[in-house]
């Protein structure tokens, strides 16, 4: 079965209100059903469940407990779906930054005073700055500044027998960039036993993963970005693993409330496009799910960049210039651009105007390298599944009346 937008958009009741909403990257919609498990999750998490008719040696040995106590464990089972693991490896947090944090103070018992940590200008800086608290010496992996990926090959001189941890991300959460964690992965086994950290928060609302094809140790993901509640999860490679950890560190108090609304979020992507061959377990119904979105958000990217790029004083950033012409990076449908002569914050409000909405980019060091600051900014997009045709043709018309 193909994607099917309309129905789709059927799933949020927010796109009645008259906005179009590219900002999918800074407030993505809420599904109806997530709002709805959430307001459910906290009037039930303190409830206690009706006994069983029997008492038998099978009974429910949680009789007596209340509610809230088993959606940690289901919001637990449904992360490891999301991203093809089992839930004893799932630690949920308030937030992904609380999370590296812990993370930080956990890792401690892995490295010595001759341990390094290899960090990049890619990731979200609030992330570096946790993962900096270890204390380690530090060495930056550097973006391309002609298409913000992240060169594998440099990991091989930047990595050597005393790295403990090496951190990427799966995306860039702005420019749209696919980083080659695969490759990366690759060159840093080549060079020592390091843990390898990918934030992948910005990839899932997008494509389909499981954890044992990128080879990695440690998958972070940020639950709200793909439209559920505010709590964060780190998924390990394994159970053994929290065995090497301070583990005390990741035992961390999570909302009951909002816990419940997670295995909402992850059945709204599994339910996008139905049709799933085999057993209907619910990572067999996401990973079709969503290979179905994936093929629809790549024709909405390419129809993105066909059109934005054909007006000529519209910069995409990462994408436009002979430095970043015909190179074969693979995107997700998130994009920067600039118009030349056009403050970025004119550009904005010229699509609020028009019942547009998107985000002023975020400054960042990388950002600055690319000369961002140079055109005066930029404008971010950043599409969801509800998103069109149509919507794309509203924001290429307004773009072209500054252009």
């Amino acid at each position: 079965m193909a994607f099917d937008v309309a129905s789709v958009r059927g799933l949020y009741t927010s796109l009645g209100d008259g906005w179009t909403y590219l900002n999918a990257h800074d407030a993505p919609q809420i599904p109806e059903r997530v709002s709805a498990a959430v307001a459910r999750s906290f009037r039930l998490s303190a409830s206690v469940a009706p006994p069983e008719p029997g008492s038998g040696s099978h009974s429910r040995v949680s009789l007596g407990r209340p509610e809230g106590e088993s959606y940690v464990q289901q919001a637990r089972s449904a992360v490891a779906d999301l991203v093809g693991a089992t839930p004893g490896r799932v630690v949920l947090g308030p937030s992904l930054p609380a999370l590296y944090m812990s993370l930080a103070v956990a890792l401690k018992p892995l490295f010595r005073h001759d341990s390094a940590l290899v960090l990049n200008r890619v990731d979200r800086p609030q992330l570096t700055e946790e993962l900096r608290r270890i204390g380690a010496p530090t060495r930056f992996a550097q973006a391309d500044l002609a298409t913000g990926d992240l060169p594998a090959w440099q990991f091989a001189e930047l990595v050597d027998g005393a790295t403990r941890l090496v951190s990427v991300p799966a995306a860039h959460p702005e420019l749209g960039t696919i980083i080659g964690v695969g490759e990366i992965v690759e060159r840093v086994r080549e060079r020592s036993r390091a843990w390898v950290l990918v934030d992948v928060t910005s990839y899932a609302p997008y494509k389909p993963i499981t954890f044992d094809a990128w080879g990695a140790d440690i998958l972070a993901v940020d639950l709200s970005e793909l439209g559920g509640p505010q709590l964060g999860a780190l998924v390990f490679r394994d159970e053994a693993m929290f065995g090497r950890l301070d583990a005390a560190a990741l035992d961390m108090e999570v909302s009951a409330g909002l816990a419940g609304g997670v295995p909402a979020v992850v059945e709204h992507y599994a339910s996008l496009v139905e049709g799933a061959q085999g057993r209907p377990t619910r990572r067999n119904r996401l990973t079709h799910s969503m290979g179905q979105t994936a093929t629809y958000f790549d024709r909405l990217r390419e129809d993105l960049d066909t059109f934005l790029g054909t007006l000529p004083a519209v910069h995409i950033v990462g994408v436009s210039g002979e430095a970043a012409e015909g190179s074969a990076i693979e995107r997700i449908p998130r994009l920067m651009f600039g118009v030349q002569g056009v403050p970025s914050t004119m550009v904005h409000q010229r699509l609020l105007a028009h019942g547009i909405v998107s985000t002023l980019a975020r400054p960042s060091q990388l950002l600055t390298d690319m000369g961002v600051d140079e055109m005066g900014g930029a404008v971010t997009i950043g599409l969801g599944p509800f998103n069109t045709e149509t919507d794309i043709e509203q924001l290429i018309r307004t773009v072209a009346s500054l252009a």
